[in-house]
């Protein structure tokens, strides 16, 4: 008669880091710099959506801000790239490759896509000159526009950083959702009154998204959600909240009476998503800073396994 040798239970797996130290390094990016480039980039593009949209439906002066106001916000993006890349001859370097795997390459190549188009409908916008070729040029950075306004996403979310790559599927749908913020509150600030009914209800529909898409981020995160709670990323994201929310509330219940609270709630949805950017920027840095967010998905990970194989 054979027996049967008991099978041993494997030892529970612990993940630690080598003396407390962080197990990657954090990005070496300037927050003011690509921060802010992440805001910029996001306001120009979803800018130039609307802009399509109010040239189509007749609203020629908000059109005619829109252009303006993206092409402003695309080249204060790209110059705050290039001041963070330290040498503005990095920049040219980087379209020697065109790499459809890598969104920096492609970032790039869509940088120069849309500046021209950007540029040449606001200044045929301007000038009231060509208006055919204002017309196409408009339609060009509206479709290049919303690639612009997520593509950050995809390049944060694709560094090992937990906090962004952890939301890789979700944290596209919050910039874009917060870009369209951003430039409805543009539309609400720059334009006349009697034009601004689609940028008030776009404000609306975006700061619903905006809210779906944040809480989407945390659950997907699990552990790590934490760095989006806490510290400095916590307070920005709770003010982005904040601030979003009272932007489109003014804007949809008296932005149609008064032109100094329409522009008052654009400003909140600016500065509303300008804190998103920053504050999903800051909680990417302190989730590569400590050690505990970069094990914690790990020991996750190996538990929820565990369980599914019992």
């Amino acid at each position: 008669m054979t027996t049967s040798t008991p099978r041993r239970k494997a030892a529970r797996a612990e993940f630690t880091s080598y003396y407390g130290r962080p197990v990657i390094k954090a990005p070496s990016w300037s927050a003011q710099d690509i921060a802010g480039y992440f805001f910029l980039g996001g306001l120009a593009g979803a800018g130039s959506v609307l802009a399509a949209g109010a040239h189509l439906t007749g609203r020629g002066d908000t059109a005619k801000a829109m252009k303006m106001s993206s092409l402003a916000a695309v080249s204060l993006s790209a110059a705050a790239l290039v001041h963070d890349l330290g040498r503005p001859s990095r920049f040219p370097h980087m379209l020697r490759v065109f790499k459809p795997t890598s969104p920096m390459s492609m970032g790039s190549w869509l940088l120069c896509g849309y500046g021209p188009a950007a540029g040449a409908a606001a200044l045929t916008a301007v000038t009231g000159r060509l208006p055919r070729t204002g017309a196409a040029a408009t339609a060009a950075a509206a479709v290049l526009g919303p690639a612009l306004a997520t593509y950050t996403a995809v390049l944060a979310a694709d560094t090992a950083v937990p906090a962004w790559h952890g939301a890789h599927r979700e944290l596209p749908y919050l910039f874009g959702a917060s870009a369209t913020a951003a430039a409805a509150g543009m539309a609400l600030a720059a334009g006349p009154l009697h034009e601004n009914a689609p940028a008030r209800y776009a404000c609306v529909i975006a700061a619903a998204a905006d809210g779906a898409a944040s809480r989407a981020v945390e659950r997907r995160l699990g552990s790590v959600a934490v760095t989006y709670r806490e510290g400095r990323a916590g307070t920005l994201m709770r003010a982005a909240r904040g601030l979003t929310a009272v932007g489109a509330t003014a804007a949809l219940l008296l932005g149609h009476r008064s032109r100094t609270v329409a522009a008052g709630a654009g400003l909140a949805l600016l500065a509303g998503s300008a804190c998103t950017r920053f504050g999903v920027f800051a909680a990417g840095i302190a989730s590569a800073e400590d050690p505990a967010h970069t094990v914690g998905p790990q020991r996750e990970a190996v538990q929820q396994r565990s369980q599914r194989s019992q």
